[in-house]
């Protein structure tokens, strides 16, 4: 077992409790600020204040995950934990739950049987460490999107694209007309268009051998050197002032007719929502970037950090309660373009794009992990910079992409 920093320094912290003036005040952080999320996290304020008695206190963080992350991290160890707070699906406060820091949630989540409504299973399993359960999954999130506006095709006298391989082909008419065709920003969107490129060109056995099984051979191989080329494409279809752009503005470009198109993550269509647009016509969207009908199973669970307060106790497990209920998963999720985590609730009001979503993840065999499942926060991060690194350097061949990408994989084995 490897304990790491985070338990290193907890062995000397001693919870102080959390100052927020009453006892019944709960602070949850989380890094939603567009306009599409920071609509969404309102929607989950309102529905814990509807309980009556406690209240959130909302600490939304600006940034990415990557910025807040760190953040929330340092408040636990410091002894200032916060009531609740979001982390993505998978292994990024797999140290806290080892070091104890975190709240067990085993006698409510059996309680109220979330295994039997909570699906895919992976969820719950992200959740649970040595057969207890420390956190409330919240939605499900793919990354294996494009969005795109039907009418910068048409109105450049071009069908819209159907897949990858059109998109690429129509790259250099948008280009004539002034149009960016793939908008994007730095960091983690271009890390996101990796991952995407690796399931949606590579297909679902890529995927898994070398995000899952750490094969360097098949790191190596054809088909992950496709992926690599489709990234360069990629590269090449992105403007100059991607650097430092938010995914939001992103999509901004695409909404106002700047990009043809986005690989982003199903949460942009919170944007497009927020903005009165409409699925099928001022929008449109492509799973599996129209080539393998692939969606991963990440997304957002609540943690809940120890503190010396029974009574801020007690407002956790209310919170957790209600993130899985069936009012909640709803009215959050239509805000959020998230898919919910109950198989259990009606979406007849969901949009075309989400109805697609909802239609692919009902075949368990279109369904693969995340990389936050998959991945240890290092190699994540290994693999973000090496991707940060190609994508702004036009001068760097596939060939020593895969190379160092394949290195990276075999250490993490």
């Amino acid at each position: 077992m490897r304990y790491g920093l985070v338990a290193a320094l907890s062995a000397s912290v001693v919870f102080s409790g959390v100052s927020f003036g009453q006892a019944s005040d709960l602070e949850v952080t989380h890094w939603w600020t567009s306009g599409g999320e920071a609509a969404a996290a309102k929607v989950l304020a309102e529905e814990f204040d509807k309980l009556g008695g406690d209240k959130w206190v909302d600490g939304a963080i600006a940034g990415s995950g990557n910025t807040a992350r760190p953040i929330i991290v340092s408040r636990i160890l410091g002894g200032n934990p916060m009531g609740a707070t979001q982390f993505n699906h998978g292994r990024q406060a797999e140290e806290l739950v080892q070091a104890g820091l975190m709240l067990d949630l085993t006698e409510l989540a059996e309680k109220e049987g979330w295994a039997n409504f909570i699906r895919p299973k992976s969820l719950l399993d992200s959740c649970t460490y040595e057969g207890k359960i420390y956190c409330a999954p919240l939605n499900i999130h793919s990354w294996e999107w494009m969005w795109i506006n039907p009418n910068v095709y048409k109105e450049a006298g071009l069908e819209p694209p159907k897949n990858w391989e059109e998109f690429v082909a129509a790259a250099p008419k948008l280009k004539e007309k002034g149009i960016t065709p793939l908008a994007t920003g730095d960091g983690f969107q271009v890390n996101g268009i990796l991952t995407v490129l690796t399931a949606a060109i590579g297909g679902k056995d890529l995927y898994l051998k070398v995000n899952k099984d750490k094969d360097g051979e098949a790191a190596r191989g054809p088909e992950m050197k496709k992926v690599l080329q489709a990234l360069a494409d990629a590269r090449s279809m992105a403007d100059p002032g991607y650097v430092g752009r938010s995914w939001n503005e992103a999509t901004n470009m695409v909404m106002t007719g700047k990009a043809g198109g986005q690989i982003m993550g199903d949460w942009a269509q919170g944007e497009f929502s927020t903005a009165g647009k409409v699925a099928g016509k001022d929008y449109d969207c492509l799973p599996g970037l129209g080539d393998h009908a692939l969606l991963d199973t990440g997304g957002d669970a609540f943690y809940f950090p120890k503190n010396s307060d029974p009574e801020i106790t007690k407002a956790q497990m209310k919170l957790a309660s209600m993130l899985v209920s069936k009012q909640a998963q709803v009215a959050f999720n239509l805000a959020k373009g998230s898919l919910p985590i109950r198989g259990d609730i009606d979406l007849a009001s969901a949009s075309t794009c989400m109805k697609k979503g909802i239609d692919i993840l009902g075949n368990p065999d279109n369904i693969i992990p995340s990389t936050d499942q998959l991945r240890a926060p290092d190699e994540q991060g290994q693999i973000e910079g090496l991707a940060a690194e190609f994508f702004s350097n036009p001068e760097m061949s596939v060939e020593d992409m895969q190379e160092r990408f394949a290195e990276i994989i075999e250490s993490a084995n």
